[in-house]
């Protein structure tokens, strides 16, 4: 008898998901290896930035008051007295319509309280001359303005990107606390799939599910345990999917999931007595998409067909690895364009169409990024976005404005409201 599946709202499928995430344990990370991290531990700023008044430029530090008149029919003329460049520290102190030669980020030598952009002046010698006056702390930074000490910087649960390692570096942490990755395995099902490197024969097909699923991983900054293919067997499935769940944190399959006469996952998954969380979705593609939960483990069953693995895994998958890694932004970014072809046909699912999205003069426009079913491999090369559509529409036509999810960003956001 075949199972009777009841479809959920996207939304819903995702909130189960994310509340079975639990944290992973924490590990110091060395900071040449933090990039693409999720952050353990707030970073505090251990000094303030600037650490002292510096100079946002090059030019001449000057006492203000010594500016006072300066204009274009009376200039008035400075004596230099020293130089100093970044990383170096004047003895002299500033006196009447005297400066002293700076460069861009060394500190203000003492009584000087402004600095004189070089372009803003006329240079004669060891003299220059100005046409305008200048306010006390004009063209100054000031110690601490960008940051005080003992101040949060980067909050918990942060992705590390090049500005957070950045600013790790400017506050000498060598080591970062970060969440450890989860251990992911992965497996693909289907007799009809061959390697990479094999010849193709009738009735087969290459395996493009199995390195797109990797690849999606590695651009999260997570690897993956390739565990090879479900033999069409039920218990031969059973051992290695129960192998599979007792050594790793996740573990994703493609195909299998289906009501076909070798789709013996839905079986296994009973045997495991994983709590299924759900196994239809009312999105196309991949309305089969099931997720289920064993001893501590995610088991992600993604659709056989590449367009439909690729959105199932981006919606449900990436979300919980990100979660369990501490990170508080984990959703797709979404924006909002403009609908550059029609889309006449209803459907009752929410669609999630690969797409190409792009900003222009009088806006963001979206137009799919080619074949359209959920066997599509060329779409998915050529997508940067999701069109949303949302179900139980009449269609809609170009120029509508819809919910458009940028794939392949580093920053995601806390949340999003789509049905």
């Amino acid at each position: 008898m075949v199972e009777k599946r009841q479809p959920i709202p996207v939304k819903e499928a995702i909130e189960r998901v994310m509340k079975r995430v639990t944290h992973l344990s924490k590990e110091m990370v060395p900071l040449e290896e933090a990039y693409g991290r999720i952050l353990a531990e707030p970073v505090r700023a251990s000094h303030h930035v600037p650490p002292f008044d510096r100079s946002p430029y090059d030019g001449f530090a000057v006492r203000s008051v010594d500016t006072k008149g300066a204009s274009g029919d009376s200039r008035l003329s400075f004596r230099v007295i020293d130089h100093i460049g970044a990383g170096s520290v004047s003895t002299c102190t500033v006196g009447a319509r005297e400066a002293v030669r700076i460069m861009t980020g060394a500190p203000l030598p003492d009584g000087a309280d402004a600095i004189v952009m070089l372009e803003q002046t006329v240079i004669t010698g060891d003299r220059f001359t100005i046409r305008k006056p200048f306010e006390p702390l004009e063209n100054v930074s000031l110690k601490g303005e960008d940051a005080q000490e003992g101040e949060i910087i980067v909050e918990a649960g942060t992705f590390i990107h090049p500005g957070v390692i950045a600013v790790l570096a400017t506050f000498g942490y060598g080591q970062v606390k970060a969440a450890k990755k989860p251990v992911v395995g992965l497996l693909a099902t289907g007799t009809e799939l061959v390697d990479v490197s094999e010849p193709l024969e009738p009735g087969k097909i290459r395996n493009s599910n199995g390195p797109m699923i990797a690849a999606q991983l590695a651009r999260m900054g997570i690897g993956c345990r390739l565990l090879g293919s479900l033999p069409d067997d039920e218990d031969a499935c059973f051992e290695l999917v129960k192998k599979a769940v007792d050594e790793c944190d996740a573990v994703i399959t493609t195909g299998g999931v289906s009501v076909g006469d070798f789709d013996f996952l839905p079986a296994v998954y009973a045997r495991l007595g994983a709590d299924v969380l759900f196994n239809k979705v009312q999105m196309r593609p991949g309305s089969v998409t099931t997720v289920a939960y064993a001893h501590n483990t995610f088991l992600f069953g993604l659709s056989g067909n590449p367009s439909a693995c690729f959105v199932g895994f981006e919606l449900f998958a990436r979300p919980a690895f990100l979660a369990m890694m501490g990170n508080e932004k984990p959703f797709l970014p979404y924006e909002k364009a403009v609908l550059d072809v029609d889309f006449p046909k209803p459907n009752p699912f929410n669609r999630f169409i690969r797409a190409v999205y792009k900003s222009t003069p009088s806006g963001s426009l979206v137009l799919p990024a080619g074949f359209n079913k959920s066997n599509s491999v060329t779409s998915i090369a050529r997508g940067n976005a999701f069109i949303v559509l949302p179900g139980g529409t009449r269609g809609f036509q170009k120029g509508d404005e819809v919910d458009v999810l940028i794939i392949g960003s580093e920053e995601g956001v806390s949340s999003w409201e789509l049905n």
